[in-house]
């Protein structure tokens, strides 16, 4: 059977797509919201998910299963969106109009943020995630707000290939993100990406990284444990092991520039704390990098 194959919204991977999406809705109906993700409830409706996944407080205080892991994810993800929203929509502004999602999910920035004129943004993904996003986003007769380029690829394989083919310029400064990625990678996928990334970015670029410090160790964090269990997913056969560079140490290695903050650290520059797993608040880090 093949990768493509093997993709299923309603467990594995898909499910904890299904799980951010509920994240972002939870999100999206705080009063002091930071980000609006009017679509993110169509992915739910859409899918019939096998678990509950709460999106509203209520839920969460009702929930059962892991209600710590709820409880960071209604703190955490919007920050998290929040964040990398900023980094492209200001990369953007300051005419960077080249974006290039990879994993993108089942997030719908090109569709629910607003773009500059000119700006082209790719998102990289599996076919059957693209399939089942576009297919939603359609039902609910959404539209791009800019020049919207789905690639299907999988990340681990030859993607810069197919994102060429799909029109991506090399000679144009570009804002890359990886979200959500990085621990699905093997070690040598992780620093293949980093070299294509570094080899399609002429001066100018920008990218932005979300990972975990002690990134081996992922697999024994107590909450990821549990919320694997509850969600029955097998967390090993999604997270590949092996020693790995951290990201800074890879982008340093082919000239970037960087800067690191801890997910606390993103929480508090937006007026929100992360209390409720504080070690895993401080384990996640966003990485900015600059293409000199």
């Amino acid at each position: 059977m093949s990768p493509e194959q093997q993709w299923d919204i309603v467990s594995g991977v898909g499910l904890t797509a299904l799980a951010v999406a509920a994240g972002r809705a939870l999100e999206t109906r705080r009063p002091d919201a930071l980000v609006h993700d009017p679509y993110a409830l169509a992915f739910l409706d859409a899918a019939e998910a096998p678990v509950p996944l709460p999106t509203t407080p209520e839920e969460v205080a009702a929930a059962d299963g892991p209600r710590e892991l709820w409880a960071l994810m209604t703190e955490y993800l919007g920050v998290r969106s929040r964040v990398f929203d900023d980094f492209l929509t200001g990369a953007a502004r300051a005419g960077t109009t080249q974006l290039v999602l990879l994993a993108s999910g089942l997030d719908t920035r090109a569709f629910r943020l607003t773009w500059p004129a000119g700006t082209r943004c790719f998102e990289l993904d599996r076919a059957p995630v693209l399939d089942f996003k576009l297919g939603v986003l359609d039902g609910q007769e959404a539209r791009p707000g800019c020049a919207h380029v789905p690639v299907p690829v999988d990340l681990r394989e030859d993607w810069a290939a197919e994102l060429e083919a799909a029109g991506f310029d090399a000679t144009r400064p570009t804002a890359w993100l990886a979200e959500g990625l990085l621990p699905y990678l093997p070690p040598e996928a992780e620093e293949q990406l980093f070299k294509e990334i570094d080899r399609l970015s002429p001066a100018g670029s920008a990218l932005a990284v979300e990972h975990a410090s002690g990134a081996d160790d992922l697999l024994a964090d107590p909450l990821l444990q549990e919320g694997g269990a509850a969600f029955g997913i097998d967390l090993p056969t999604l997270l590949p092991g092996g020693t790995r560079r951290t990201p800074q140490e890879q982008l340093a290695a082919l000239g970037w520039t960087h800067e690191t903050r801890t997910a606390r650290a993103s929480a508090e520059a937006l007026g929100r704390t992360l209390d409720t797993a504080p070690t895993t608040a401080d384990r996640m880090q966003h990485t900015f990098a600059h293409r000199p």
